[in-house]
């Protein structure tokens, strides 16, 4: 008999727009193992047109119904980040299996407490580090563990997203430039990129860092208000790795052409790249579709490697940019929760990426050199 699908409840699932929608539902409508049985917004209008076009029985506007309701396994929160705590809580004290999106909380300290109460709640937790299910990262990971570049010496990243370029924003992005809010550059696109650095090669154990706001007003697109930003739009690391290779990286928003990420290793035996282009969400790591190149020759340059199919572990329709890493990761975490593994990025595992984002935080406040405490 086929195993019973996995019932999911999203909150957060705009219909409009946002990442539920662009991501989150696609990649559990792909899936054969999900099923979703309900949606959340904050206004009943916009949660039943969502339920109504993907197709969900139950719409939501208290979080704690949703959670709750016999009909859910599986809480995923999609919603700005100082929301989370509170809706992460609601998911657990209800004894549901909970998928947050990154990152985990507004703070480390409340990151602790949550990963605290989901130990506690022994249910199935996870926080949306996705890049770590690209298949080409995966790759990455295999070729570097197998010595394709020899003893690792060296990784340099270089980020940039084009958000802000015209020095506008849109409202529903504008919480974003708000350093009070955890969402910025720093939070996500480091966040996501030092994630994967340290998947690949270990964990980094000490820093130096500086942050930087070079665009400090913006304008709100739809009424011509000028707002002041206090996130950082640069981000520049110099960092040890526990392997005893060096790392630079620098990450900047509001670039007007060329959004890319590139991380690029440099061994003993030879060179490897993770190259990730296109548009303004695309070039993001986590969300677009990354490609691999190699050298292995002195002199050489730089080759495509092709990526086994075996790395690819979700229907090949699903689309690369936005979507296959979100698929990716629910695959294991089905796995996991029929199973009773554990090998998806859980809430501790979001707490050490705060912990290491709040490490470049006292950096750059202090003008010193870092150790990284985990």
């Amino acid at each position: 008999m086929a195993a019973h699908k996995i019932r999911v409840g999203v909150i957060g699932a705009n219909p409009d727009r946002g990442w539920a929608t662009s991501a989150h539902i696609p990649a559990l409508q792909a899936l054969a193992q999900y099923e979703i049985t309900a949606v959340a917004t904050s206004r009943a209008e916009s949660a039943q047109r969502a339920a109504t076009r993907f197709g969900v029985p139950h719409a939501f506007t208290d979080a704690r119904h949703l959670a709750e309701h016999p009909d859910v396994d599986l809480v995923v929160i999609t919603v700005k980040v100082p929301a989370h705590a509170e809706l992460v809580q609601t998911a657990l004290d209800a004894g549901k299996h909970v998928y947050c999106e990154w990152p985990l909380a507004l703070t480390t300290e409340e990151a602790e407490i949550l990963t605290k109460a989901a130990q506690q709640a022994g249910v199935h937790h996870v926080v949306g580090l996705q890049a770590r299910y690209s298949p080409a990262i995966n790759y990455a990971r295999t070729l570097l563990a197998d010595g394709y570049v020899g003893r690792v010496t060296s990784a340099n990243i270089y980020a940039a997203r084009g958000k802000g370029a015209a020095e506008e924003m849109p409202s529903w992005a504008a919480y974003t430039l708000d350093l009070a809010n955890a969402a910025g550059l720093l939070e996500v696109a480091a966040g996501h990129t030092l994630d994967v650095l340290e998947h690949l090669l270990g964990d980094i154990t000490e820093l130096s860092a500086a942050l930087s706001v070079q665009r400090p007003r913006y304008t709100i697109a739809e009424t011509g208000q000028t707002v002041e930003a206090t996130s950082p739009d640069q981000v520049l690391l110099h960092a040890t790795l526990t392997n005893g290779a060096v790392a630079s990286a620098h990450l900047h928003d509001a670039k007007v052409g060329d959004t890319r990420t590139r991380l690029e290793f440099a061994g003993t035996n030879g060179d490897l790249a993770i190259v990730v282009a296109g548009g303004p969400l695309a070039a993001q790591i986590q969300v677009g579709e990354a490609q691999l190149y190699g050298i292995q020759e002195p002199g050489g340059t730089w080759h495509e490697l092709s990526v086994p199919d075996s790395y690819l572990n979700v229907p090949d329709a699903v689309p690369a940019v936005a979507v296959r890493n979100v698929a990716q990761l629910y695959a294991q975490l089905a796995h996991d929760i029929r199973s009773g593994t554990r090998h998806v990025p859980d809430f501790a595992a979001g707490l050490r990426l705060h912990r290491l984002l709040d490490t470049i935080r006292r950096s750059a406040e202090t003008g010193l050199r870092q150790s990284v405490q985990r």
